[in-house]
């Protein structure tokens, strides 16, 4: 983190409902105080810090002390001074190519570009990011910002792209596709903004509804939930007879051996223990062990 950080996250509103501070300010607390450390919220609409764990408030804005509305950036607030597009290409794989986004981009007018080969599954794409911490400062200097895409798929799906168009809009950025499903420009307050967050709330509640449904009829089936089974009738035998012994799940579990599966010769935990004599004492008919 450098020195002027604090501008960067303040060139922002707060998100915190309980915060809201219009940017140029520092965040506030509930006792309307200087807060020492900027809303995690805040922090992470600037790219290069999304990944901090916390942000300081310097010095100069004296946390602790009476908050005070301070005046807003220059920027802020004003018409912009000038409209950037910035673009953005990706491929899957290697042996995709990028010719025919680049040449599309190209075509549209777009000269900044940043492209990458990489996978949607993975979690950082660099260029993605420089592409969005350049339109973020862009933005914060006054100018209206346009991120420019092929196709929406280019971004992301579902969730993801859900989660990044809910950036762009906090940062007052603008969208535009050249081809799909969602060709056209889209400005940050507009209706395909509004659909993406709405899509990315159904789609955690269809992910959720499906994997509950999917234990349950498991479970009905007799079937078990979660990785693979490492206990089998042989450990069952052995941790019985050690538990006899009046042995501590922990010491049963290291005179255990696991038999099979990708964890094969290591030692099961003492929870896996507890499980399998749990089991076995309710299939029994005997009251079921809390612990040993």
């Amino acid at each position: 983190m450098s020195d002027d950080d604090f501008l960067r996250v303040e060139a922002h509103d707060c998100p915190m409902t309980s915060c809201a501070v219009p940017a140029g300010s520092p965040c506030r607390t509930g006792r309307g105080k200087v807060t020492a450390q900027y809303h995690t919220a805040r922090f992470r609409l600037v790219p290069d810090l999304a990944k901090t764990l916390a942000v300081a408030v310097p010095a100069v804005r004296r946390p602790g002390t009476a908050w005070t509305e301070l005046p807003r950036p220059a920027a802020a607030g004003a018409e912009p001074a000038g409209h950037a597009r910035i673009g953005y290409a990706r491929a899957s794989t290697a042996r995709q190519s990028l010719d025919t986004q680049m040449d599309a981009l190209k075509a549209a007018g777009v000269t900044r570009v940043f492209a990458e080969k990489i996978s949607t599954r993975a979690t950082i794409r660099p260029q993605l990011e420089r592409a969005l911490a350049l339109a973020m400062e862009m933005r914060a200097s006054g100018l209206a910002v346009t991120l420019v895409v092929h196709e929406h798929k280019r971004l992301g799906r579902g969730i993801e792209l859900a989660a990044l168009a809910e950036q762009l809009r906090a940062a007052g950025i603008g969208l535009e596709f050249l081809s799909g499903e969602l060709q056209g420009s889209h400005d940050p307050s507009g209706i395909v903004f509004t659909v993406l967050a709405a899509l990315s709330g159904m789609e955690r509640e269809y992910i959720r509804d499906r994997t509950l449904e999917g234990h349950e009829s498991a479970r009905t089936r007799g079937k078990h939930i979660g990785g693979a089974t490492v206990t089998d009738e042989a450990m069952l035998s052995m941790a019985l007879h050690l538990r006899g012994q009046n042995l501590s799940l922990r010491d049963i579990a290291a005179r255990l051996v696991i038999t099979r599966g990708k964890k094969k010769g290591q030692h099961p935990s003492p929870a896996t223990v507890l499980r399998m004599l749990r089991d076995h004492d309710e299939a029994a008919g005997r009251p079921a062990i809390q612990g040993l």
